[in-house]
Parts: C-alpha cells; structure tokens; sequence
C-alpha cells in the first residue's frame, strides 16, 4: 500500500489552554503524506478499477467517488444521492485499507470530502455495507476491528476520562439545557423540543420504575445528575448515583446544591461495582455500553445484592440485533471500551439471579430523532466548538453525531430499555397503563 497508519493522530484530553481534546497530525506524518501529492493528476487504470471493485465490495451504494483528477466512478443505476470526493491516491489507498477506521481519519483531516448530506451518504454506505454482510469489505472488517479495550476498574476510569472528561462547556453547547442529558430522548410527539422530550424520557422512566415518595434508588452511570434531580424533585425519592467522570460528577453537585436537593441526591466519585446499601430501585442509563459483556455477570451480581425483594430495576442502553463490535474508528478516537450488547447478550445480567424481565422498548428512532438535535446545535457552535480545540475536532465530532444517526436509521444500532423485577414479586401492575396515563 501506498499509505501508512496516522499514526501522528493523537488525542489528549482538555480545551486548547488546558491541552485538552485535540486531534493532531505530526508534521513527520504530513511530510510522508505529501509525497501523493504528485499522483493527483492522474488516475491509473489499477486507481480507477480498484475504486469499482470498492463500491461494488461495498453492495453498490447510491453514492459515488470522485478522485483526485475530478473523475468520478459509481455503480448505480440512479443519480447518485452523494458523492465522497477523494483529495490524493494517498488517501484513496489508505481507505481501501481499512475504511472502518480510515475514513474517519481522512475526513477530520479534510482528506476527503463529502458532497450531499453527510447523514445521507452514511446511511447509504451503512445499508449496503449490511446487504453484503457475508462480502469481501464485511469479512475485511471482522479482521480489522479492534476488540473494545478492557473495562477493567482501572480501564473504565481511562475510557469514560477519554470521552466525558473533555470539558462540561463543550457539551453545554448543544445538550438540553435543563438536565444535560446525553442518551436518547423520547418523542411521544415528533414536535416536541429537544428540552420537552428529554423531561419526557426522564417521565418516562420514572413511571416503569413505578417510583413513589420515600423509594430509594441506586443508580449506576448518572452522567450529569439530570435523572436524579428529576427523581427527587418530582417523585420524592432519595437518589445515591455513581460516576467515575470527575467532571459530571462535579457538575451534578453543583446543580443539586444550587436547587436544594443535596439532601436527597448525593453523587459518589466510584466505579458501578463499588455501590452499597440496599434500595428499592435501580436504573442505568446509557451506562451498559461501557461495562462490556465480560463483566455482565459482575453487573448482575450488584444488582443482586442491592435491590430489595420487591425492587424494580431498569437498563437503558444503545444495542444491537446480533453480536458485533463498535466501528473501529468510532473505538480509537471517539468512544474506547463501547460496546453496544445484543438482548440475547443482556440475559447474561439477569439469568444467573432469575430476575423476571417485565417490560421490552426500542426507541431506535427516537434516538435518530435526538441525534438530529444535537447534530443541528453542534453545527450552530461550531465556531465555538473549533475555538475550544481546533478544526479537526470539529470535523470528527460531525463525523461521530451524523453517523450515530446513520447507525440507528439503518437499523445497525437500537435503543432498548428493559424493565426488570425479582421472579417471586408478584406486585406487577397488569397493564402498561400508568406508562401512558
């Protein structure tokens, strides 16, 4: 191959003063690059066939490539709905290489370009890549994917630090503004505003939780606080969350402290597997993604031994139809230790302690509806986002919120919520009515 690894890409985590969050190309790296340079004026017949041979790999996607030269190859039978313009061979040989982790790489660079919607162009891609499931570029895939680094106690510490510790501002700019929610809101009515639906997830949750004044709840992963606030405020529980992020755990307190609820909400510095005591209640949300399959028994043993007889408990987590591993670049800049299970995986949490589960939702769509939000408030801040790091971060973040939307239209990536219960608890509701009323 004509490329070699970005291997001067490096992440640090902070803003631009503190040294934090940025993604950089060495200059060592930049010089080898430039040696492609002196191909982009032509396109040989091994450059042009080999460009066929990948949208064919790739189940022929409405999308077309346009090289170096301004050609441009496409195997569809219908105007192409967009187009991925390659600025050098260097590039192009470097994305036949490994695309899963490549691509991401060459477009925060500004390597390679996307003209059309990006969201599009990645739903696009994601279908037939999923039609050619068993092809060529599917099994290159599985050889080139990275298995999610270890959610050790000290691992999970460095992975959760990688994503969350980047600085509370840089959320606050395109997050909900009253609970800094950053899973998957609920739009019972598609009008809905960003804010209305994450208090209606909130809700939501609450009523499976089937939560009364006086309950306890332990919950695991609490980002920056919002459930817990919101539990205690409107339903009267006493809520003790734990997070390993220092910087969401500092928010929360602070917001629970300016509304008075530090009596009834307290944040805990500490690892899922350290949680004591024992409540009426659990909820994760958002959280079981970065435990990792390994460690659904050790999950399964906490919650054992924290829930009461009678207590419920809920998991909210993005997941997927059948086993697979998260995008390789998605893993190596943006999210490491993900790890989305399968239902039939998720079992491995509650078979060994019998628990019953009770309830069932996917609410796929609603997170592509959540990630359009974000997506929208993210480029109204770009500028901004681009101030606190640089302009390659900014591109793959873009990068990271259009294909998660990509990734839940195209059916590759669910949202499911379980509800659970102890098998002997025979104080089930009967309907699903309180859901709704």
């Amino acid at each position: 191959m004509l490329a070699s690894p970005l291997a001067g890409y490096e992440r640090t985590h902070g803003m631009k003063d503190q040294k934090t969050a940025t993604l950089t190309l060495s200059t060592a790296d930049a010089d080898r690059e430039s040696s492609g340079a002196t191909a982009r004026q032509s396109v040989s017949v091994i450059d042009r066939r080999l460009a066929y041979k990948m949208l064919e790999a790739a189940g022929r996607p409405a999308i077309a490539l346009v090289l170096w030269n301004g050609e441009e190859v496409y195997q569809g039978a219908v105007p192409p709905i967009a187009r991925a313009h390659i600025g050098d061979r260097a590039a192009f040989y470097r994305l036949l290489r490994n695309p899963s982790l490549h691509f991401g790489d060459l477009y925060s660079a500004g390597r390679i370009e996307i003209e059309g919607e990006l969201v599009d162009f990645l739903v696009a891609t994601y279908q037939g890549m999923s039609d050619q499931q068993h092809g060529v570029l599917a099994r290159l895939h599985k050889l080139v994917t990275p298995r999610p680094r270890a959610n050790t106690l000290s691992g999970s510490r460095a992975n959760i630090h990688h994503h969350y510790d980047i600085g509370n501002p840089f959320y606050e700019l395109w997050l909900d503004r009253d609970y800094q929610q950053y899973t998957c809101a609920y739009f019972p009515d598609p009008t809905m505003s960003l804010e209305q639906a994450q208090v209606a997830k909130l809700e939501h949750v609450c009523r499976k939780l089937e939560l009364k004044p006086g309950d306890t709840v332990a919950e695991a992963g609490c980002g920056w606080g919002g459930l817990a606030r919101y539990m205690a405020k409107r339903y009267g529980v006493r809520v003790r969350a734990y997070n390993i992020s220092h910087e969401q755990v500092a928010y929360a307190r602070a917001r629970a402290k300016e509304e008075g609820l530090s009596d009834r909400v307290e944040y805990v510095e500490d690892d899922y597997r350290n949680i004591t005591g024992e409540y009426d209640k659990f909820v994760s949300i958002g959280m079981l993604e970065h435990v990792g399959p390994v460690n659904y028994g050790g999950l399964g043993d906490v919650i054992n031994r924290v829930l009461k007889p009678n207590g419920r408990g809920l998991i909210h987590t993005i997941g997927r139809n059948k086993p697979e591993l998260m995008n390789a670049w998605i893993e190596k800049r943006i999210f490491p230790g993900a790890y989305p299970p399968t239902l039939r995986e998720m079992m491995e949490i509650f078979e060994p302690y019998s628990f019953s589960v009770l309830d069932v939702e996917n609410l796929r769509l609603h997170y592509a509806e959540t990630l359009r939000h974000w997506l929208n408030r993210y480029e109204e801040n770009a500028a901004k986002v681009e101030a606190m790091f640089d302009r390659t971060f900014v591109r793959a973040w873009r990068l990271y919120l259009a294909g998660s939307i990509a990734a839940f239209l195209s059916g590759s990536l669910q949202l499911f919520q379980v509800v659970f219960a102890r098998p002997r608890d025979n104080s089930l509701l009967f309907s699903r009515a309180h859901l709704y009323q």
